[in-house]
């Protein structure tokens, strides 16, 4: 393993623990050249499902487009890291379950507004605002109420309820 810091290829394990959902291990890593410590973690590599975009395009699954609509709609807001890291495994583990080779990229959204919810209800607001395209400010009400009676269907957009 090359160290981020000095590019040297001489590291070492310090330290490993298999993370709290058994899926991979966590290895703190130490240089022998730099003397600097960081961290890797050893996963299963699985086949994802291609993302089938609205537009009908296709595209790979990429575990950081997650992360960073995570990251926006969690911005400034007080949600540790590691809720974040156990959301994107959640809905990984969903995918996979799935079964298929394809899957619509609105069914990974709804995956992820979920798991936006449970974590924090202003992050979730702001991800359904532009994932559903709200346009005026009934949306947002309509939203925050959802957010209000916890147990009640959400009537999206399109009439459909989720």
């Amino acid at each position: 393993m090359k160290c981020p810091y000095c590019k040297t290829e001489n590291t070492g394990v310090v330290d490993s623990r298999l993370s709290e959902d058994g899926d991979s291990v966590r290895r703190r890593r130490e240089c022998q050249e730099c003397g600097k410590r960081f961290t890797t973690y050893e996963r299963v590599e699985l086949q994802m499902p291609m993302i089938v975009k609205q537009n009908g395009n296709r595209t790979a699954y990429d575990r950081e487009k997650i992360r960073t609509g995570f990251m926006r709609a969690l911005h400034k807001r007080p949600v540790p890291t590691e809720y974040v890291d156990g959301a994107i495994n959640r809905i990984e583990q969903k995918v996979l379950a799935l079964g298929e080779r394809e899957v619509a990229s609105r069914v990974v959204g709804e995956m992820v507004m979920r798991e936006l919810k449970k974590m924090d209800d202003v992050a979730y607001i702001r991800f359904a605002s532009v994932y559903e395209d709200f346009q005026r400010v009934d949306d947002f009400r309509d939203a925050i109420q959802q957010v209000k009676r916890p147990g009640a269907k959400r009537v999206r957009k399109h009439g459909k309820t989720g």
